[in-house]
């Protein structure tokens, strides 16, 4: 990976006095990134589309950074270790940036701490990077009760460089209908001998949601899809299954898949994708209880490859069909959502889980969650109903990404 720090210093710029200077930061850096020092004067030689950051090398050189705005990428970063009083010129220009409405981020400390701060910052360039030119799936139309997870398409281009394409339900039922039993039944017999247990639920329910599951990755296939929100309405009158053993499968192969058409889900689990690496849950905000600081987030479907076991049930609203209820260990959680017209805002949020519920009331998955920020965001200031769950601590890493990209937190 290459680093390119735009270097300034109030003496002489030279380069090997300069790495002199600040080596104990640059080795811990070079055990990660190839360097390059690049005096500001010739920030315009470094690649256009290369990772690069201020370097601030030295006090004495606020004047100049303030009037070299346009060779930075946005937000603004400054790297500084402190020598020679670079940290107190830092301070007095992040001021200076933050007083014309820009938004600016110090990265400073030991250099083991710098060197994992430029890792995390890297990690949100890549990932923002990797995000463009996904092609996101709509399948059919989003159910009628997302009202408040709308997105503009031209404006998620925009800002994301993803792209959504509405694609007629029909074009499942076309594949649906071509899909022979003995083109899914192995995978059918396999699926359910591996479940814990099948309850309510019969094999020409499995072999139905198989061939649903069979017939969204072809689509994906053939048109290239990178993430797949399906109208799970639509499905279930014409075709009497449900998208919940379809969504589980595609997210266990790396494909994320939303069910009930939701925009801002899809995306939301997108990204959770490209900057972690990791399959995540879709679930409903099922109970809260602001005592204990805890919400029970529940759904009728879930990657298998998040839980230690599952069991196929009948889908909980429905009473027919096949559902998944899966089991999670206890264990560190985060909370993510992306949310806006315009999927400029989030909310992210660390967590413990600490029990599987089976209450007849909700979803078939369920999982109760303390939560190390309050609650009442739910309650006061929510961006809508579906929040996604990841398996570990990555809050610091979504919210840089979220923060390089100029979004809003809600809390």
């Amino acid at each position: 990976m290459n680093l390119y720090l735009i270097v300034f210093t109030a003496d002489t710029y030279k380069k090997e006095q300069i790495y002199t200077i600040h080596k104990e930061l640059f080795v811990a850096l070079e055990q990660h990134f190839t360097l390059h020092l690049v005096n500001y004067v010739d920030a315009d030689t470094i690649p256009s589309n290369a990772y690069k950051m201020a370097f601030i090398a030295s006090g004495g050189v606020e004047e100049h950074v303030t009037q070299n705005f346009s060779i930075f990428p946005y937000p603004i970063t400054l790297l500084t270790d402190g020598i020679n009083n670079s940290l107190a010129a830092s301070l007095e220009i992040a001021a200076s940036i933050r007083s014309k409405d820009m938004r600016v981020n110090i990265i400073h400390g030991t250099p083991q701490e710098m060197t994992q701060k430029v890792l995390r910052h890297h990690q949100a360039f890549a990932a923002k990077r990797a995000l463009k030119g996904k092609r996101i799936g709509v399948v059919g139309t989003p159910a009628p009760w997302l009202i408040a997870s709308h997105v503009d398409y031209f404006l998620a281009s925009q800002r994301w460089g993803v792209y959504y394409i509405d694609i007629p339900i029909e074009e499942i039922y076309k594949r649906f209908y071509s899909i022979a039993d003995n083109e899914i039944g192995e995978q059918a017999t396999l699926f359910s001998s591996n479940a814990k247990a099948c309850q309510d639920t019969t094999p020409e329910e499995l072999l139905r949601a198989m061939r649903l599951y069979k017939a969204i990755k072809l689509l994906h296939e053939e048109m290239h899809l990178d993430a797949i929100t399906l109208s799970c309405n639509s499905i279930l009158s014409q075709l009497n299954t449900t998208g919940c053993v379809a969504a589980a499968l595609l997210n266990d192969e790396g494909i994320p898949t939303s069910c009930e058409g939701d925009l801002q889900a899809i995306m939301t689990m997108l990204m959770a994708q490209v900057v972690t690496g990791k399959t995540s849950f879709m679930g409903n905000i099922s109970f809260i209880n602001s005592q204990s600081n805890e919400i029970t987030l529940a759904h009728c479907s879930i990657p298998i490859q998040m839980t230690d076991e599952y069991i196929l049930r009948n889908h909980s609203g429905l009473n027919k069909c096949i559902s998944i209820q899966g089991i999670m260990h206890e264990g560190n959680i985060t909370l993510f959502k992306c949310g806006g017209e315009c999927l400029d805002k989030y909310y992210v949020a660390e967590g413990y889980l600490t029990d599987n519920t089976n209450l007849i009331t909700a979803c078939r998955t369920q999982l109760r969650i303390k939560l190390a920020k309050p609650v009442n965001y739910f309650l006061t200031n929510p961006l809508g109903n579906h929040h996604i769950l990841l398996q570990g601590n990555y809050a610091a890493d979504l919210q840089e990404f979220m923060r390089q990209n100029r979004c809003k937190q809600y809390e």
